[in-house]
């Protein structure tokens, strides 16, 4: 069995939460190919739906998978989720319309809550506090790989056979890690499993969103994942139609995910020496510094700066937001331990349900300069920031004696 603080059990976890980013990077490359498929005119931007379906299904997931996790085990919730993920890839394979292919990247997202759920109960189970931070930040290290090298290998799968073979790989990933997960052991002891009744539902919700910080740390996440999914989802776009490099879209991609990488391996490093809350100040600093240069430049530029200077400037953005993520779910999650998949579903799912669609609203707002996306940094990163130090504060209250 995979035993928790081994170099192997975090890669095994972090190759678990990898099918969600798989879904999603690989399928990028092949926007041209499914716009011709489906009789869409050449640059249309409806085939970001393909990436906003499939986040909207992974986030509406969550709480059930959460629940479920808390109930029947951590285990039981990744093997179902992964079941229902390959079978979402599958009917995406046949969709005959762009709009049943919608429908089924919703399932294909809704299937990828499983493992999410599952990995991150399961580090709540093994780790806490600035540990599971540091444990959290590894993890994602290892776990960003996927999405640095994913666009080169569907542009690889695209060279020797049509789009729906990337469908069909993601759907075999599913099957390596479901029998991979095998080996990893249930981490969530059956006195502590809560009832799957309505009492007990409504108990887990309600001891998540009354712990003092919960909807802080909920504003913040929502707001940086409302962003960085716009960029996610645009960033094929702007490179083509604002720098007319479309054929750099996977290595340029890549380079940016590895600088993410990076970012969380760095936190890692550093946030058990530093201090969780210390730490994350010092990187909202950084990434209001950043946000705020890209948006001089867009506006000085009109929206279209040199790659070489937009490129470092989008990278240092993303570098921080991954260094935040781990740290903003570490701390929401911290004092939920007795509802950890029910905490990790609600974090994720408000989060990413409210903010795939902010990121589908500013993604309409793309008007062939990078103007919208650089003022929605700079929001989000803001409104993101509020919401920590809302979090902080009302933790820090909520440790205080009452007298």
């Amino acid at each position: 069995m995979l035993r928790p603080g081994t170099s192997l059990f975090t890669f095994v976890m972090a190759m678990s939460m990898a099918v969600t980013a798989l879904g999603i990077d690989t399928v990028l490359p092949a926007f041209p190919e499914i716009r011709e498929a489906m009789g869409l005119p050449e640059g249309s931007n409806e085939v970001a739906g393909l990436v906003s379906f499939y986040l909207l299904g992974s986030s509406i997931g969550l709480l059930p998978a959460g629940l479920l996790a808390d109930r029947f085990g951590r285990r039981s919730v990744m093997f179902g989720g992964l079941a229902l993920y390959m079978a979402g890839a599958v009917a995406s394979v046949f969709a005959p319309s762009l709009a049943v292919m919608f429908v089924g990247r919703f399932v294909w997202g809704l299937g990828s809550a499983g493992p999410r759920v599952a990995v991150m109960a399961i580090m709540r189970d093994s780790y806490s506090g600035d540990q599971m931070a540091k444990q959290m930040s590894f993890m994602m290290a290892v776990f960003i790989m996927v999405p640095a090298f994913a666009p080169s290998l569907g542009t690889a799968l695209l060279l020797i056979g049509p789009w729906q073979l990337i469908f069909w790989v993601c759907a075999a990933f599913g099957v390596v890690i479901m029998f991979t997960t095998t080996r990893v052991k249930e981490s969530l002891h059956h006195e502590h499993r809560v009832p799957l009744t309505a009492r007990g539902v409504f108990q887990s919700c309600r001891t998540v969103l009354v712990e003092p910080g919960t909807l802080g740390y909920l504003l913040a996440l929502t707001a940086l994942f409302g962003v960085f999914i716009s960029y996610i989802a645009s960033s094929e776009i702007i490179l083509d139609e604002v720098f007319g490099l479309g054929e750099w879209f996977p290595l340029f991609f890549g380079a940016i995910a590895l600088l993410m990488g990076a970012g969380m391996y760095l936190n890692g490093r550093l946030v058990e020496h530093t201090g969780l809350d210390r730490m994350t100040g010092r990187v909202y600093s950084l990434a209001l510094a950043a946000t705020s240069v890209l948006l001089v430049v867009a506006l000085l530029t009109d929206g279209r700066p040199n790659f070489w200077l937009f490129t470092p400037l989008i990278g240092v953005v993303m570098f921080a937001f991954q260094m935040l993520i781990p740290n903003l779910n570490s701390a929401g999650m911290q004092p939920l331990a007795r509802v950890a998949g029910t905490a990790a579903a609600m974090l994720g799912m408000v989060s990413g349900a409210l903010g795939s669609l902010i990121g589908l609203v500013i993604d309409r707002q793309f008007d062939g300069t990078i103007q919208p996306l650089a003022v929605a940094l700079v929001i989000g990163t803001v409104v993101s920031a509020s919401g920590w130090r809302w979090a902080v504060s009302a933790a820090s209250r909520g440790r205080q004696p009452r007298p």
